[in-house]
């Protein structure tokens, strides 16, 4: 099978057209369709319905798009492996970060990583954890900073951070001059959140479920300065990181009884080639972090 074709279909099928297919790949949009029918000629298939000038998978062609992915990435993988045996290297650490612990927890080890190694390229993306895990499993990103509960068996990961989510109310609520805040009392009170996906999203739609109770919700939204606005005018309370909240007197940090802890660690894909850029990487996290593996 032609690997440049499959690479062709694989992008076709994904954006379902040829001239998006194209543009992708940088290169002309014939090209991509020449080199298509001669996969249909090789493989004395037809892939796609072609009908007005749309296209769709045949069942014949989304049974090779289910195995395309994996043969892509396994190919991509290989090439760099045999580049990194003749003495070169990828050069880019490709990381996805949950929004939060990109404000707070990253930058100065970011920093520090490109002190020790100036030569490497950092990237780094910012989403809620569940995304990052699908773009680690689906190869759209090396590694990534997700949940440690739930890790999918063609994963790895090593744990980097354990903070403990914090109750955050103005200086003037009702809640200021607690000791500490119940699930319950939470939910008593209006609450800004972020959208699906994110881990604090996820924290606090469980023990919503356990309590049985369902929150009064007047603010969605990722941005973490609207988030800390909205609190400090009064118009909600939320659930944050500690390290979100510290040294701001404007904002009141109240623990939960019982406490909620949030551990994250670094994941990579399990049966994937790990360059030599992102090995350092994971180096470098588990040297600062100081936490032992768990698998």
């Amino acid at each position: 099978m032609d690997y440049k074709a499959l690479r062709y279909f694989h992008e076709v099928a994904k954006l379902g057209s040829f001239t998006r297919a194209a543009e992708s790949l940088s290169i002309a949009q014939p090209a991509v369709s020449m080199a298509i029918k001669r996969l249909e000629e090789q493989l004395r298939l037809t892939l796609f319905h072609r009908q007005d000038r749309k296209i769709a998978l045949t069942d014949e062609g989304e049974k090779l798009y289910q195995q395309s992915a994996r043969i892509i990435q396994a190919m991509n993988d290989a090439d760099l492996e045999m580049d990194e045996l003749r003495g070169l290297e990828k050069g880019v650490v490709h990381l996805g970060v949950p929004g939060m612990l990109g404000s707070y927890f990253f930058p100065p080890l970011v920093m520090a990583f490109k002190h020790r190694y100036p030569k490497l390229r950092l990237s780094v993306l910012e989403s809620g954890a569940w995304q990052l895990q699908q773009m680690l499993e689906n190869g759209d990103i090396d590694l990534a900073v997700i949940e440690s509960g739930g890790i999918p068996d063609n994963v790895d990961a090593t744990p980097i951070l354990r903070d403990e989510m914090q109750v955050v109310v103005s200086t003037d609520h009702p809640l200021a001059k607690a000791n500490s805040v119940t699930p319950k009392e939470l939910f008593e009170h209006e609450l800004v959140v972020f959208r699906q996906g994110y881990f604090h999203r996820r924290l606090l739609d469980q023990m919503a479920e356990e309590a049985g109770i369902e929150p009064s919700i007047s603010f969605e939204t990722n941005l973490l300065p609207l988030i800390r606005s909205i609190i400090k005018q009064g118009f909600g309370i939320s659930t944050l990181l500690k390290m979100a909240v510290e040294n701001d007197p404007a904002l009141v940090t109240l623990p939960f009884e019982p406490p909620v802890c949030l551990d994250l660690c670094l994941a990579w894909r399990k049966d994937s080639y790990l360059s030599k850029a992102n090995r350092a990487f994971v180096d470098f996290m588990l040297e600062q972090t100081a936490l032992t593996p768990k698998r």
